[in-house]
This record gives structure tokens, sequence and C-alpha cells, in this order.
């Protein structure tokens, strides 16, 4: 997210020391030691692992590829573009939020890392109507009518449409982001220069109901849903055609598990951000105050914050524990470019026995 990865919350927590009001120093030196390693973590997970995330979806054929391999793929992508972002802050952070790339790459880092969440919890949100759809409505989905060939279009428009409110809701980032001086601090930062105070208000109450209050009980609802018809349908099962059924059941019941897992760990990153964020914005209004309280916020966005980060490295390794068909496609991207190697290798040596035959045949 935004707000937190600027100089605001260090500017606040300094001033307040100045007055000996608080004295939040070693709290800060502990941020700035942990964060740089920890986000450095994430970010060399999360590249390797959403990578080979996105080459296994990609390498499935056109034809072949469901609306849930769609969004998946692009919520991969959308994690990936984050954790790619994330080397200029573990600089800037060791640097004491010294920023060193200039305006138009603290605009552009903070737009990616803004559309991150919101294209996350978007993507998500398709997945979860997906599922739903083709379990309680099969004949009112696209799955029902023409197959998955027609599903695939309309999901690559959806994607697009999610792209492009993601890149919307990010335009803060882009027109108040700047870099600045702070000669107190002694540094030049990235930070979130808003005309007033009223802009904090309204990204407040964008984060928690974009990001949360409007699509978790969406998910929820789709959630609940899946989880009757899947019990449901289980029950009342007809003995003659028990082992079909079971085994179409099945299906969707491991890929409606997936969804429900990936959806549970983004609620558990994000969810403490989202409760810290309403506690700013009872701040902006005074309802709370006080030195403890400001300490709380400081200190406690941006540890909320590198939390909600680690979900973008942890999805790859939900898909491959929780993910039964995934798992079975990534096996067979390593095997085919296992064999591949293997069979790059045993021309390479065939051309050159071929090629010192040839010599040896030559020669006087």
């Amino acid at each position: 997210m935004l707000s937190n990865q600027s100089l605001e919350p260090v500017a606040e927590s300094l001033s307040r020391d100045s007055d000996g009001l608080c004295n939040n120093t070693a709290a800060w030196d502990w941020v700035h030691t942990m964060q740089p390693g920890y986000m450095s973590i994430i970010c060399a997970v999360g590249m390797v692992g959403n990578a080979f995330v996105l080459l296994v979806f990609c390498h499935r054929r056109q034809r072949h590829r469901t609306a849930a391999d769609i969004y998946l793929g692009n919520l991969a992508a959308a994690d990936l573009l984050m954790v790619s972002c994330l080397p200029f802050w573990v600089a800037t952070v060791s640097g004491r939020f010294h920023w060193r790339f200039g305006k138009t790459m603290c605009q552009l880092v903070n737009v990616v890392i803004s559309m991150n969440y919101y294209c996350s919890v978007l993507f998500l949100t398709l997945v979860s109507a997906d599922r739903y759809l083709a379990l309680t409505r099969p004949l009112s989905s696209p799955r029902g009518v023409g197959g998955r060939g027609r599903q695939a279009p309309w999901a690559h428009g959806l994607c697009l449409g999610v792209w492009a409110v993601g890149m919307l809701l990010s335009l803060p980032a882009l027109l108040f982001r700047t870099v600045g001086s702070f000669p107190e601090l002694g540094v030049d930062a990235c930070f979130l220069d808003y005309p007033h105070e009223g802009w904090r208000m309204r990204y407040n109450l964008t984060v928690n109901l974009v990001g949360f209050l409007i699509p978790v009980p969406v998910v929820s609802f789709c959630t609940y849903h899946i989880c009757r018809v899947l019990q449901e349908s289980r029950a009342l099962q007809g003995r003659s055609c028990r082992e079909q059924a079971t085994a179409a059941v099945v299906v969707e019941r491991k890929a409606a598990y997936l969804v429900l897992v990936v959806l549970a760990i983004f609620v558990l990153c994000w969810l403490p951000y989202q409760i810290l964020i309403f506690l700013d914005s009872l701040d902006y209004y005074q309802v709370i105050s006080g030195c403890t309280w400001a300490y709380v916020l400081d200190i406690g966005v941006q540890l909320a914050t590198y939390l909600g980060y680690s979900n973008s490295a942890l999805n790859p390794f939900l898909y491959v524990i929780v993910g039964k068909h995934f798992k079975q496609r990534a096996r067979e991207v390593c095997r085919q470019m296992l064999c591949r190697r293997k069979w790059r290798k045993t021309s390479y040596n065939n051309n050159l026995s071929t090629a010192l035959r040839y010599t040896g045949c030559t020669r006087v």
C-alpha cells in the first residue's frame, strides 16, 4: 500500500520526540533494521514463485484455460509486479528513507504497489464469483451455455476492467507523490503531498470500502453457497451415478477449497492494515488521541503493511500445497523443460559426434 511507505509517520514521530511527549526512536531504529531484510526475502521469494506460477498458467493451451486460470494468472502478474518494486524501497529504507531514484520512479513504483492491492482483491472476487456461478447457476454461467471457450473472452475482458479500475484508484499516487527535502531529517524523501488533509480521509475510505468492506462480504457469500452446494450434491447423489458425479464434485470441491484458502490468507495478511487504517480515520477526527495511539499507528501501520506484502509471496506456495491440478500442471511443465533440455543436450552431442567423424574421415 501507499500511505505508510513515505516519510509522514517518521516525521510525525520525530516531531513528538522533540516536544518530549513520546520517544519512539528505539522502535523506529528496530523497524529500519528489520524492514530491509524482511522485504528482501519477500522480493526474492515472490519474484521466483509468481514467475513460476505465470509460467505454469501460460504454458497451458489457450483453449484449455478456464476463467479461474485467467483470474489467478492475473493475480500472479499483479503480485509479480508488486514484489519487483520492493527493491526500490529496500534501498530507500536502508538509507533512512532517502530516495535516490527521482520523481518519476517515485510515482511509478508507488502506482504499481497501490494497484497490486486493489487488483488482488478484485481478482479474488472474480474467482469466487466464477466458482459460485459454475456450481449454483450452471445453466446461466458461460460454462453451462457454451463451455470454456466462451468463458475465456469474458474473463479477459473482466481482467482488463480490473486493471483499469486499479489504475484509476491509484491515481492519487500519480498525482500527489513527489520527492521533497526534509532538512530536519537530512533526506530527500518520496512522500504523499496531499493538497489538503481531506485527501487523507478519501484514501482511508477507499482502502476500507473498495479493498475490504465491499469485496469480502461478496466473496464470503459466494464461498458459503459454494460449500453448501457441494455438501448438498454429495448428499443427494444417486447410487447409480455416484462414481461419475463424485468425480465431478471432487474437481469443483478442490477448486473451491483453493479459492477459500487463498481468500483466507489474503484476509489474515491485510486485516491488520485495514483495522489500523480505520483507527487512523478515528485519529483524524480526534476520536482517539494521545502518545500511545500515535505510537500504535506509526509503528503498527508499518508492520501491518509488511505483513500485507507477504501475501504476494505466499500465494504461489498455496497453489502448490492446496491446488492439486496446479501441482499436476507444474510437474508437466518441469518434465517438459527437463525433456527439452535433455533433447538439446542429446542433439548437441550427436551433432558434435557427426562433426568429429567427418573431420576424422577427411584427415590426411
